[in-house]
């Protein structure tokens, strides 16, 4: 039996999401925020504590993606080389809305209530777009087959991807329609963990967004975007 462990990216700088008018702070666009970096450690502590080491380490190819692997992997002394899978990227946020602006993404529910209207009209083929819905399924679902073929018996892979593409992953696996997907997308936290097993029988889905070692009572340092 094989493990797998998905990890949400931490939280990332504005230019990330195609902010328009973005400040970042990062060395490069799209970088983690001071925060983003803090959750990746604090996850990547966590999981040392699970596991002596991971058999394999992947990562989408965006910066944050990246970053937040190097970050988790810091925790241990026994450490893989990184892969990069690009198929594990986010889909297009700007391309599918347009850039936003840095007061859009301020007003976080109004900016969610736009986005859910936009991944609807996108999972529904009613809007056209440079990668369409059924073509970004179909590379996250073979994303999640070659991890899944690298978590053979006794290994254990860590991958680290973005909400949406972790959560299109589970619901492909759990059998829920894409048309909800962006529900459970909507509900990751940066830098949570999820857990499945691969065995005989496939692949069995453990936990969905563990996040309570990012939270206390003042509210830690847990976020969503």
């Amino acid at each position: 039996m094989g493990t797998l462990y998905l990890v949400r990216h931490g939280q990332a700088q504005a230019s990330a999401y195609g902010v328009v008018d973005a400040v970042d702070d990062g060395p490069e666009a799209g970088s983690l925020t001071a925060t983003g970096q803090m959750q990746a450690k604090v996850t990547g502590t966590v999981l040392s504590g699970l596991l002596a080491r991971f058999t394999t380490a992947v990562s989408g190819g965006l910066v944050r993606q990246r970053q937040t692997l190097s970050g988790v992997l810091e925790a241990f002394d026994d450490r893989p080389e990184p892969i990069v899978d690009d198929a594990w990227d986010e889909y297009d946020l700007a391309g599918l809305m347009g850039e936003p602006t840095s007061a859009q993404l301020a007003d976080g529910r109004g900016f969610q209530r736009s986005l859910d209207a936009v991944l609807a009209s996108w999972v529904g083929g009613e809007l056209a777009a440079s990668e369409p819905f059924a073509a970004y399924a179909r590379r996250v679902a073979e994303a999640g087959q070659r991890a899944v073929d690298l978590a053979g018996s006794g290994k254990s892979v860590l991958v680290v991807s973005s909400a949406g593409s972790i959560t299109l992953w589970l619901a492909q696996h759990l059998g829920i329609d894409a048309e909800h997907w962006p529900k459970l997308s909507a509900s990751m936290v940066n830098a949570s963990i999820t857990k499945a097993i691969v065995g005989r029988q496939g692949v069995t889905v453990l936990s969905i967004n563990e996040h309570l070692h990012l939270s206390d009572h003042d509210g830690g340092i847990a976020t969503f975007r």
